[in-house]
């Protein structure tokens, strides 16, 4: 399925993979090398392609030849298909940098601009990346919590189906990261979880390119109890469920973002050894536990977006 062997690849090519065969594959937020290290053996495990995301911050904070560095040398050694990704761009400075140190797909963000504007930077975008062979993933739409708001509220956040079909031929873009009630972070709803699967429908119909689901880490309470009862406070946590998520990959999406639970499964990791060996100050002692927990959060969402066993 993958003829580049050991290389990063473009996002397009393993989405349009994905979407052939009904799974998705998981975008994993990295922050530092224990993050990456998890990505890449729980993708080599379960002999799944995967998705190294990266985030402005993080990549203020890491430094871009790092990073970008770190991952071209994973992307060598792995069995499986892996692209480096942008997440979250704001800027064409920032992709073009991006692009320049090896990233093979970008995503740039206009959600906070007017729809002509969005049109408009990503427009620039796309016609940058794809002169170099990058892949683009653009956003309609915001994401925030939406389970308390008015209809017209809710219609001005949520992804409208006619807009994304005119967003998408008017920018060329090879993925749309739809709003349908997800959002960032720990506290995603305050009541009963709900995602507007009618809304997706719609813009399957619409729109014949790859969909992305951002927003869509589960925030289990098994990870909530145990950072709690070791000092954590996050009371009221609460992220989308694993049957949301199988209804969205059975409704078109083919890209599924997660970072949230990488985040609280990593501090849940240092905030238990830290607590029961308090004279522990080797960081590969603390840091390597770390690792192990997220690698275990990430193989299971490989299982739950089917691309497990799809690498080969």
């Amino acid at each position: 399925m993958y003829s580049d062997g050991n290389m990063l690849v473009t996002n397009k090519k393993l989405l349009s993979a994905a979407m052939a065969k009904g799974y998705a594959v998981g975008a994993f937020n990295i922050q530092n090398l224990e993050t990456l290290l998890a990505v890449v053996e729980a993708s080599t495990e379960e002999r799944s392609p995967v998705i190294v995301a990266a985030t402005p911050s993080t990549i203020k904070y890491a430094g871009l030849e790092y990073l970008a560095g770190m991952v071209k040398t994973a992307a060598e050694s792995a069995p499986v298909p892996m692209s480096l990704h942008l997440d979250h761009g704001k800027d064409i400075e920032t992709v073009s940098k991006c692009i320049d140190a090896g990233f093979t797909s970008v995503m740039i963000d206009g959600s906070r601009l007017n729809f002509e504007e969005n049109i408009a930077l990503t427009k620039r975008v796309t016609r940058l990346a794809h002169s170099k062979g990058i892949s683009v993933e653009g956003e309609l739409g915001r994401l925030a919590g939406v389970e308390e708001a008015t209809v017209e509220e809710k219609e001005a956040v949520l992804t409208d189906p006619e807009a994304a079909k005119e967003f998408v031929e008017r920018t060329s873009v090879d993925a749309l990261a739809v709003a349908i009630g997800t959002c960032h972070g720990a506290y995603k709803f305050k009541g009963e979880p709900k995602l507007d699967f009618k809304r997706l429908k719609a813009i399957r119909k619409k729109v014949k390119v790859l969909l992305v689901l951002h927003g869509a880490s589960n925030v289990p309470s098994w990870i909530i109890e145990k950072a709690t009862k070791y000092g954590a406070e996050l009371s009221g946590a609460k992220g989308i469920p694993d049957e949301h998520i199988k209804e969205a990959i059975s409704l078109g999406i083919t890209k599924i973002n997660i970072d949230t639970d990488l985040r609280l499964a990593f501090t849940c990791a240092i905030r238990e050894i830290l607590t029961g060996s308090p004279k522990e100050f080797d960081p590969r002692k603390i840091l390597g536990p770390a690792k192990e927990a997220v690698k275990e959060v990430i193989k299971g969402k490989m299982r739950l977006f089917g691309s497990s066993a799809k690498a080969f």
